[in-house]
């Protein structure tokens, strides 16, 4: 497993009982027991692939967890089912679910990142009794809305969210996809060494700096996976009345399950990470662990690879993990 080559992980593609084929990696520990090793599965967000989770496949694995990693809908070598209202999170929590069947697993500790963290988090709702701990990166818990809230309401009272009027607009896709390279050098910018991005974050700014862009993307790899099409992923971005109307008729609680470990984990210099709404999430989670890392931003896998993998690994050690049969 060399992170420099995404080749040297185990590739699998399976179809699963939601009827959507998967690609997943799927790393086993040595001496691997199912009734015995705990799965770690990891859910990246936008724009993001499998390959976000390189840094942490490898040490964890060597620990004695199995380490599942899939591309979620719309990307990659996943399908790309072309209508938004497919990527509910209703739906993509069913295909975690069936995902977690087709490896034999009837539990299993669940970590996402960005929209990954989102989706988890409505896993724990939908499935609760699937999830052995919950650790969520970059985007803290949010619970079902009584209320709909147009992404325009959303934008106005969240200006750092104002990024996701353009990524909900259909437009986006032949735009982004038009300037791919550069789209890249935006969303994947990292902070630099006095802990500072530039902000896309508001209401036209990607606009703006796709327009402006100049420097040129080299990491060829994750050209090649968004380069498949990027309508997938940023039907996410158009999905808010879906997602609304179903966890409603579900009647989704808007708590946890109240013995489920948690653990966020955020950059300070994250803007879609702001402190107010990091503590409205706690409102909501009994046993949550709450870790900043200082100065860096969103792609935390990558800029605080070392510390996201140790931070994830001690706060499951201290539940007793790996190697440990039973309930917590």
């Amino acid at each position: 497993m060399d992170p420099t080559r995404p080749e040297s992980f185990n590739h699998r593609f399976e179809k699963l009982s939601t009827g959507r084929t998967y690609h997943f990696v799927d790393q086993l520990p040595s001496n691997h027991d199912t009734s015995l090793n705990q799965a770690i599965v990891c859910i990246h967000g936008f724009p993001d692939c499998w390959y976000g989770w390189r840094y942490q496949i490898g040490p964890w694995v060597r620990q004695g967890y199995r380490v599942i990693v899939p591309d979620t809908l719309g990307y990659g070598d996943t399908d790309k089912p072309s209508s938004a209202e497919k990527y509910s999170m209703k739906s993509l929590c069913a295909d975690i679910a069936a995902l977690l069947d087709k490896a034999g697993l009837e539990k299993a500790i669940i970590v996402g990142h960005d929209w990954g963290s989102h989706m988890v988090g409505r896993f724990a709702l939908y499935y609760p009794n699937r999830v052995l701990a919950l650790a969520m990166l970059s985007v803290p818990y949010i619970p079902p809305s009584p209320v709909y809230l147009p992404l325009e309401e959303v934008a106005r009272k969240s200006p750092n969210l104002g990024y996701q009027l353009f990524f909900g607009s259909q437009q986006s896709t032949k735009i982004i996809e038009a300037n791919l390279r550069g789209f890249m050098d935006v969303i994947f910018q990292q902070t630099d060494s006095k802990g500072v991005a530039a902000d896309f974050t508001r209401k036209g700014a990607m606009d703006a700096l796709l327009n402006n862009s100049h420097v040129r993307s080299s990491g060829s790899y994750y050209h090649q996976v968004l380069s498949k099409g990027m309508n997938g992923p940023l039907n996410y971005y158009r999905t808010s009345k879906f997602r609304h109307d179903e966890e409603k008729a579900d009647g989704l609680p808007s708590n946890l399950r109240a013995d489920l470990p948690v653990l966020f984990l955020w950059g300070t210099k994250d803007r879609t990470a702001t402190p107010a709404l990091i503590r409205k999430s706690s409102k909501f989670i009994t046993r949550l662990q709450d870790i900043a890392i200082e100065n860096k931003g969103h792609w935390i896998m990558a800029e605080a690879k070392d510390e996201v993998t140790a931070h994830i690994a001690e706060w499951l050690k201290g539940l007793g993990y790996p190697n440990i049969r039973g309930k917590l």
